[in-house]
């Protein structure tokens, strides 16, 4: 059986979507004669926890775990909240931002890079150079972000024989929050070297989506490969207990720029406008939001049709979007996030509800979406458009026949995007 390390910061009790992908893996990779060995650290500092994920990890899988410096342990002296903000990728805009935030950002953007965990690469580095010999392991996998991962890699493959995949859950120098790390020059011009290196020297360059292949194909002549985030549960056969109220739920965190003026307002009108939808509707944000966000879901006029919910454990996140009426998919409109397919569109799409996605021109989320008929997609402007739609759910509501058809969504089964990696594993 081929071994492979799987070097990841984000590995149970770690919540939010970034731990899933490889907790799913490695799940499934022994079904494909693949054995997987993750490295993570020992004492991460991580923006949520799910401890209900521990469950799913392989009792016969290898975890190695090294201590990590954590300098986000340490800013919490200052100002915890801010902390936990920042590294969650919830960034204010700048006009509104405190001089406290303005000094951390700048410190995390031009002190820390590329990110602030680049304190583990040099102990992970020799650390690793010794087990990878022990074991026998002439296969590594780094994931990031954190994109510092992708340094322990590129130091390993520069000392080793071994073939090294780079894995990519976001861009690099495209992720959304990127240019509001107000960074300086110099800053700016060392994350395009890293990236630029990383890229170059990887043997197989690995991404979620269309278009952050196409950027990266631009970048760098070695292959580069999709394989989307997916599902790992039952597809609904049907809809269990649905919500007796008309309820749009978003699950997940609602940052700044997340934030479309026009489906607010279009719930707004048609709330002032019809009686009967003012009194079935009800928006459910599950997760982080910004208060710039709420102020504007307040200013028109839905507070008394909000239900706010802290994160919930991914068992409850299920539940939510298999009984909710419609779900929210919101993406920040920018041509950055293009490439950003959110993990729970696929959760989405499992559930088997509608889906309203709003984000940016060309977003890859729409191919999905058209091609299997799982929700209607709209960019921010078309509030018009978007309050149409609204309309039309509301009535196949009041009619019982709200529903989604989500077609050949069995492609983004986890198991099934699993045998493509250990496909291209072998391959390699």
């Amino acid at each position: 059986m081929k071994k492979v390390l799987i070097i990841t910061y984000y590995w149970p009790p770690a919540g939010g979507p970034g731990v899933q992908r490889w907790l799913k893996f490695a799940k499934y990779l022994r079904d494909f004669d693949v054995e997987p060995i993750i490295y993570t650290p020992e004492n991460p500092s991580y923006p949520l926890t799910d401890e209900s994920l521990e469950a799913e990890i392989p009792k016969s899988l290898k975890v190695l775990k090294h201590k990590i410096l954590e300098p986000y342990t340490a800013a919490r002296i200052f100002s915890k909240k801010d902390t936990q903000t920042i590294s969650s990728g919830i960034i204010v805009k700048e006009e509104k931002q405190s001089f406290l935030q303005k000094l951390m950002l700048y410190i995390r953007g031009n002190f820390f890079i590329p990110d602030a965990r680049k304190f583990w690469v040099k102990p992970s580095v020799k650390y690793l150079d010794k087990v990878l010999d022990e074991q026998q392991i002439s296969s590594i996998i780094t994931t990031g972000p954190p994109h510092s991962l992708h340094l322990i890699g590129l130091q390993l493959k520069q000392k080793k024989d071994i073939t090294w995949i780079a894995d990519f859950r976001d861009p690099w120098t495209n992720i959304g929050y990127h240019n509001k790390l107000r960074l300086s020059k110099s800053s700016q011009k060392k994350h395009a070297i890293l990236e630029k290196e990383v890229l170059n020297t990887a043997d197989h360059v690995l991404v979620t989506s269309f278009t952050t292949k196409k950027e990266f194909e631009a970048k760098t002549p070695k292959p580069v490969s999709v394989i989307t985030n997916g599902f790992d549960t039952e597809i609904a056969s049907e809809n269990p207990s649905l919500d007796k109220k008309f309820t749009f739920s978003h699950i997940g965190s609602l940052l700044s720029g997340r934030n479309p003026l026009n489906l607010w307002k279009a719930f707004g009108e048609l709330v002032r406008e019809n009686k009967g939808f003012a009194e079935d509707f009800e928006l459910r944000l599950v997760g982080a939001v910004s208060g710039e966000v709420l102020t504007f879901i307040k200013a028109e006029g839905l507070e008394k049709h909000l239900k706010l919910q802290q994160y919930v454990p991914h068992e409850e996140a299920i539940r939510i979007q298999r009984c909710s009426q419609v779900l929210l998919l919101i993406e920040i409109n920018s041509e950055e996030t293009r490439g950003i397919i959110p993990g729970k569109v696929f959760e989405y799409m499992a559930a088997k509800r509608p889906i309203l996605a709003l984000g940016p021109e060309n977003w890859d989320v729409y191919k999905i979406l058209e091609n299997t008929a799982a929700g209607q997609f709209f960019e921010y402007s078309e509030k018009e458009k978007i309050k149409r739609h609204l309309v039309d759910l509301y009535s196949a509501y009041k009619n019982n026949r709200l529903q989604a058809e989500s077609l050949k969504i069995d492609h983004y089964h986890r198991k099934h995007l699993t045998a493509k990696l250990a496909n291209l594993l072998k391959e390699i």
